[in-house]
């Protein structure tokens, strides 16, 4: 494994983590992708104003967003994951909260203090256990689009101008920084059990993996 780029430090908080170049990359309809990957296993996902919709229609993938409710029962069997590459939103539970939540609900955005993600509840993809069995880890790629929190809140405010997407009428860095802060512990989550995912931290960036310490792995 490369050495971690010291520029890729996630900040210091719940979720802080190195982030490490992907080595070999492809170009897909130019964009850089990891060469791993098929173009139909992606599945772009991130907080609001995190550059999703842009990746999508750059690289000429499916145009709706889609919804993940993580605690639903083999939810990666769901519809929306079947028309790829797509966008979307996740659904997290969080302790304290019976009902799931987005991080642009109301609920969880006047929360106070920011609810913690109740892990215990997300049902993750299960490991191929036999030969004819579907290996629904490999079977998608999820992208996790986590810039930094000032230039997200840098969009959004320019959308907000244009009154382009209500959920930015109140937008605030540190509304914007707990949002990040989610999707950070959910890539990490994901990439400790065994998801196939990797981080693109700025909106020009390049495909980033989480160096997980050797202890962990």
């Amino acid at each position: 494994m490369m050495a971690a780029d010291p520029q890729s430090r996630m900040p210091t908080g719940a979720a802080a983590f190195d982030l490490v170049p992907i080595a070999e990359l492809q170009d897909i309809k130019g964009v850089l992708f990891p060469k791993s990957i098929k173009y139909r296993q992606l599945i772009l996902t991130g907080p609001p104003g995190s550059g999703k919709s842009r990746l999508i229609q750059k690289i000429g993938g499916w145009p709706e967003e889609g919804y993940i409710d993580l605690t639903l029962d083999i939810w990666w069997r769901a519809q929306a994951l079947n028309l790829r590459p797509r966008e979307v939103h996740l659904g997290f539970p969080f302790v304290g909260h019976e009902e799931v939540l987005t991080v642009f609900d109301r609920e969880w955005l006047e929360a106070e203090p920011p609810p913690e993600i109740d892990y215990a509840r997300i049902l993750l993809p299960p490991a191929k256990t036999h030969f004819l069995s579907t290996n629904w880890r490999a079977r998608f790629v999820f992208e996790f689009l986590i810039p930094p929190a000032a230039k997200i809140l840098e969009g959004r405010l320019d959308r907000k101008r244009h009154e382009v997407h209500p959920i930015d009428r109140d937008v605030t860095l540190e509304q914007v920084e707990k949002q990040v802060d989610v999707y950070r512990q959910a890539a990490l989550h994901f990439k400790r059990a065994g998801i196939l995912i990797y981080v693109r931290d700025d909106f020009e960036g390049v495909p980033k993996d989480i160096a997980i310490p050797a202890e962990e792995d």
